[in-house]
């Protein structure tokens, strides 16, 4: 098997027996790059060069971090200090920042290189769409606005990488991809040094092709109780089949997944029913809308200062108010996002786990779309952990997976449960 196709935590157990050296898995990422990314174009800066020389670096240290040797592939949005930060916006061409983004100084002080940057929307909140095609079939989006990143991981480009989420842009690619995510609690990731969007949404997650890809990178970001976690039991489960406020648009094949999931969960002795929110759940994707374009005015206020009219319109809206969304309005939105946010921990006394629909349905085709993240808005504004699991296929052949929620910062309880609950819900692997 060339190295590419390797799980982050298999390649990661290979570099630290040294039966595969950082280099090699390197070499074999940037093969597929250069075979591939002309199609599917998830890529927006690699320098081979650089990577290959940080690989050999890492290849004459002893492997002490949980990611030592591992590529790990940046959404453009992210900054980095050796690497350009485009934010696929022409007024960003060739920028360089000063330093690393919080996060990628984690994992590179955790011992990964960053292989390169992924295409994204602009500013991962609007106008120009990423150039980036699902590696499944190219004529579908990836998803977005971790359009690349998504690809990059499903088509073993690059075993890691991360994605961002305002409303449903990490979770939402993990379907479409059909690859594995996580979306930790909010706060948890710092986001310092990614271009911000919604203070209050805004989440830095990350991808990987298995359960044990997404704990290795917990690992580097010390989330909270990830020690003390031991392995469960799935016929000890209690789990809960949400289909959410908002299943009028889910699709059959989006139908067809939730309803797989909890079929092979049960007969795997999973205690499984059924999950109704209570009425006040109905408004959380409106909230979530509400904060995203309300402090959406605020974020871009020094880019249309600085660009004027040259601003995509969508960012000009923003700032602009074109929505006119009030002040009550905004209040009124903070406080249903934490009274749900409030209900929804509340259930875990009597549940485990919380399954619903990952997106709605296989991705669309054509590239002028990211798809709805109708199905992931609600848990991003209540601030909750996500972990996305491919689960079918849909008419078309494409992936469909469902999602995981947990209350707050239960991030390590979640991936316990996740690598329980992967093997019998991904049932054909990928």
């Amino acid at each position: 098997m060339e190295p590419c196709y390797l799980s982050a935590a298999a390649a990661a157990a290979r570099i630290r027996d040294r039966t595969l050296t950082s280099e090699a898995l390197v070499r074999s990422c940037l093969e597929r790059i250069e075979a591939r990314d002309p199609e599917v174009r998830a890529w927006s800066y690699v320098d081979s060069r650089h990577a290959i020389a940080q690989a050999r670096e890492l290849d004459k240290r002893p492997a002490e971090g949980p990611l030592h040797g591992l590529p790990f592939g940046v959404k453009d949005v992210i900054d980095t200090l050796d690497m350009p930060t485009g934010q696929n916006s022409p007024h960003y061409v060739n920028h360089r920042p000063s330093k690393d983004a919080a996060c990628v100084a984690v994992v590179r002080e955790s011992g990964a290189l960053i292989l390169g940057k992924t295409d994204t929307v602009e500013f991962a909140a609007g106008g120009r769409k990423a150039l980036t095609r699902n590696p499944h079939k190219l004529a579908h989006t990836p998803g977005g606005s971790s359009s690349g990143s998504g690809a990059a991981v499903a088509d073993f480009m690059v075993p890691l990488a991360f994605g961002t989420q305002t409303g449903g842009s990490h979770i939402r690619p993990a379907s479409f991809n059909g690859i594995y995510a996580l979306k930790p609690t909010w706060g948890a990731v710092s986001r310092e040094g990614a271009k911000m969007l919604s203070a209050y949404c805004d989440t830095i997650g990350w991808y990987g092709r298995c359960v044990a890809d997404l704990a290795l990178v917990a690992q580097a970001f010390r989330l909270r109780d990830l020690a003390a976690q031991q392995p469960v039991n799935v016929r000890a489960l209690r789990v809960a089949m949400c289909r959410t406020p908002y299943w009028h648009k889910a699709e059959p094949a989006a139908q067809q997944a939730l309803a797989a999931a909890a079929e092979r969960l049960e007969r795997a002795g999973a205690r499984i029913h059924d999950l109704e929110l209570p009425a006040a759940f109905d408004g959380l994707n409106d909230a979530q809308r509400t904060l995203m374009l309300g402090e959406g005015g605020t974020a871009f206020l020094p880019e249309l200062l600085a660009h004027g009219e040259r601003l995509h319109q969508e960012f000009r809206d923003m700032v602009e108010n074109r929505q006119a969304i009030s002040a009550p309005m905004m209040v009124a939105a903070y406080d249903l996002a934490a009274e749900c946010a409030r209900s929804f921990d509340a259930l875990f006394g009597e549940i485990d786990v919380v399954v619903a629909p990952a997106a709605p349905g296989e991705a669309p085709q054509g590239l002028h779309t990211t798809g709805e993240w109708v199905f992931n808005a609600m848990f991003t504004i209540m601030h909750v952990p996500c972990l996305a699991i491919p689960c079918i296929r849909g008419p078309q052949g494409l992936p469909v997976g469902i999602q995981l929620a947990g209350p707050r910062f239960s991030d390590a309880r979640l991936l316990a449960i996740g690598a329980a609950v992967a093997p019998v819900i991904d049932a054909d692997g990928r």
